[in-house]
């Protein structure tokens, strides 16, 4: 994060078509490193997260002149990336041969064998709660509990009510708990 960004600055960039593409440089500066980290927690695989994260920002730059700023622009570009990464899991569900028992069991060794993660044993034992997931709960789990994100930003993201995604947190936290005494 750069602490010199100024979001109206930016906003002020995008509006004038000499300077866009600056502001949209200014975007990808500041944004690039949180939002990869978002797409990576719901794909593992390093490369396909660094492809996702490119579609994103070519999203971002072929829509910048709807860009509106209602929203926030860091919101803006969560609501892409996240649809993003529904459409490849989806498309990487409908191509998947894994097992009826253990659906997770695929996901789960590319997150062992990928050379990129080198969390100790706790994480580990997280990232695989964390996948057992389902999609939205896991999107919102990671995006309070490593961004830290509001609960308000949120709903803007998922057009879901604070309520829902408490909720959704709130289930999300119980089943990877459980999850992990299961482990234990």
């Amino acid at each position: 994060m750069n602490p010199s960004y100024n979001e109206r600055e930016v906003l002020a960039l995008l509006q004038d078509e000499r300077t866009q593409k600056r502001g949209f440089e200014l975007i990808v500066g500041q944004y690039s490193e949180q939002l990869y980290w978002q797409i990576r927690r719901m794909v593992l695989s390093h490369e396909d997260a660094n492809d996702l994260l490119q579609n994103t920002f070519v999203k971002a730059w072929s829509n910048i002149d709807y860009f509106r700023a209602e929203a926030k622009i860091s919101t803006w570009l969560y609501r892409i990336a996240l649809n993003e990464c529904l459409t490849f899991l989806n498309k990487q569900r409908a191509v998947a041969t894994v097992s009826l028992d253990d659906p997770e069991a695929n996901v789960v060794a590319r997150l062992e064998s990928d050379p990129y993660f080198s969390g100790n044993k706790i994480q580990q034992a997280l990232q695989k709660a964390i996948l057992t997931l389902p999609e939205k709960q896991r999107m919102v789990f990671n995006l309070k509990y490593y961004q830290e994100m509001k609960y308000e930003e949120m709903s803007d993201i998922f057009g879901t009510s604070v309520g829902a995604l408490k909720a959704s947190y709130h289930h999300a936290v119980k089943k990877i708990e459980k999850y992990l005494e299961g482990m234990e």
